[in-house]
């Protein structure tokens, strides 16, 4: 048997608002996708980003309930350090929860966290120059 990773699965409450939030940060869904019960949005290398709603998931397991938080986020590499506090500033100015404002991390990557409407991690980061390290 040969396992693969082939995607992420989220699920949401609010297609509209979570397939909003992930356009700004250039995940290509779809026309339409925020219409649906689920969306998905191809990523370079394969792998895909799931969006499910909650009705979607009920439907086929009826018992399913929303997690009491979250142990998961994702992780996104942006290319220079100042991307991450642009696009902390433009996901907190569009009115998006700032969990952890961008910070020099001392394993030397320029770090933020910004939520998604559902409250899933979203982890903002790049490499710092040496310098800064």
């Amino acid at each position: 048997m040969t396992v693969r990773f082939n995607a992420i699965g989220l699920v949401v409450s609010d297609m509209a608002a979570a397939v909003a939030f992930y356009r700004r940060l250039a995940f290509a869904f779809p026309e339409g996708a925020e219409k649906q019960p689920h969306a998905e949005a191809g990523l370079p290398g394969g792998i895909r980003l799931l969006l499910d709603t909650e009705e979607s998931v009920r439907s086929f397991h009826p018992g399913w309930e929303p997690p009491a938080g979250s142990r998961a986020s994702l992780a996104l590499l942006c290319d220079e350090p100042a991307e991450v506090d642009a696009l902390y500033a433009e996901l907190t100015g569009a009115g998006y929860h700032g969990e952890l404002a961008p910070w020099d991390a001392f394993w030397g990557q320029r770090y933020a966290v910004v939520q998604d409407p559902d409250g899933n991690g979203v982890d903002l980061f790049a490499a710092l120059p040496p310098a800064a390290q």
